[in-house]
């Protein structure tokens, strides 16, 4: 039989060449901002990829720093600080 409910890859990107560090945070990893560190490009282009299991998760960057939203993102949702927070669905 086969197994339902495994990770499927799931792939985030931001282009910031200026940035000397980029994570990807959310709820999938307790807000851990030192987890999922990036891999830049040589254009600049940030990218970490994930293995989630299915399931609705809500994100952001955390660039040096400061967070970020996904420009990419088509779906947000407000968080308790006063902005939002970027939301990713795994099928």
């Amino acid at each position: 039989m086969a197994r339902t409910s495994s990770s499927k890859p799931a792939t985030f990107k931001l282009s910031a060449p200026q940035a000397k560090r980029v994570s990807v945070v959310g709820n999938f990893n307790n807000w851990d901002t030192k987890s999922n560190l990036a891999k830049k490009d040589s254009r600049g282009n940030w990218m970490v990829k994930l293995n989630l299991k299915p399931g609705k998760y809500e994100y952001k960057f955390f660039v040096d720093g400061q967070w970020v939203n996904d420009p990419g993102c088509k779906s947000c949702v407000p968080n308790s600080f006063g902005s939002h927070n970027c939301t990713v669905e795994i099928r």
